[in-house]
């Protein structure tokens, strides 16, 4: 399950017109993030279906931002807390920007 942080472009409100561009990405190769998800119980995290694609806005950031941390102090090994740390940053941005949007991507 990969991360992306996309800048959003709508002119208007007809959602053809929608245009994203991606600004970063956090890949997951590993599946860490995915497993992180099924295994948490906090509310957000815990929605992600590592199959299917959720795209979150910036006002979601406040509750995505606290489960993150929580996971982070909960990690057990140094490839989760990098890729946390790492989704974490993505989320930071997103949060302080708005047209942005946190992308969670399954397979």
């Amino acid at each position: 399950m990969d991360v992306a942080l996309f800048q959003v472009d709508q002119p208007g409100s007809s959602p053809r017109r929608r245009r994203l561009t991606q600004l970063a990405v956090v890949p997951d190769a590993a599946d860490l993030f995915a497993r992180l998800c099924q295994r948490s119980a906090l509310p957000l995290l815990s929605r992600v279906d590592p199959y299917a694609d959720l795209a979150l806005t910036s006002a979601e950031m406040e509750q995505l931002l606290a489960e993150l941390s929580t996971e982070l102090g909960a990690a057990t090994s140094d490839g989760e807390r990098e890729l946390l740390a790492a989704v974490l940053a993505l989320a930071e941005r997103c949060a302080l920007g708005e047209g942005l949007e946190l992308h969670l991507q399954g397979d």
